[in-house]
């Protein structure tokens, strides 16, 4: 049985769009669902997307689905036990070894970095993620970096897509402020 604990909605800013996502804990840890509504290249898109990870906020499998255009979109993500990972049942090499997924249309899934790592003021950590590209939805290593400012703001880096900006941060890993990609406007918990 899962407990909601937290919910929050993003307006987009780089294109049109909107994303609403609740974190839930269950007895085995916790699951971030979502749903992502946005234009991609002219084209509407809707992907419904969940996370669930084990008490210690290690990713243990992911799924988006929805269409992009016309296209059906269905896609699983799994971590294995040996640190593998799997897209639609597909070995991953690329990013075997690593912890946490980020999925890459919502600013949902940097909560569970932030969680993971719960950093102290003035600590930073690497945090490479198995990322989920889009519009072409397959996973790369995502070399990211994660530096506490203060109890609400993260310094992060992505240098993949030369983004370096600071994130302001709710007491629940929520990223409230995105620069230039993405702000809540509403939340709860």
């Amino acid at each position: 049985m899962m407990r909601a604990v937290a919910s929050i909605l993003w307006r987009r800013f780089d294109q049109e769009g909107h994303d609403a996502c609740l974190l839930s804990e269950a007895s085995s840890g916790w699951n971030l669902r979502g749903h992502a509504l946005f234009v991609q290249d002219g084209e509407p898109c809707s992907i419904a997307y969940e996370a669930d990870c084990d008490a210690d906020w290690h990713t243990r499998s992911a799924r988006a689905d929805g269409f992009f255009g016309t296209q059906q979109l269905h896609y699983r993500i799994d971590r294995l036990t040996e640190r593998q990972w799997t897209l639609n049942g597909e070995h991953q090499a690329e990013v075997d070894g690593l912890i946490d997924v980020d999925l890459g249309f919502t600013p949902a899934t940097n909560l569970l970095a932030l969680r993971r790592f719960a950093l102290d003021v003035g600590m930073a950590t690497p945090a490479p993620a198995a990322y989920l590209t889009f519009p072409e939805l397959r996973l790369v290593r995502l070399e990211q970096t994660y530096q506490r400012v203060d109890a609400a703001h993260y310094a992060y880096a992505a240098p993949m897509f030369g983004y370096h900006e600071t994130l302001e941060v709710s007491p629940l890993g929520f990223v409230l402020d995105y620069p230039r990609l993405w702000q809540a406007i509403v939340r709860t918990g």
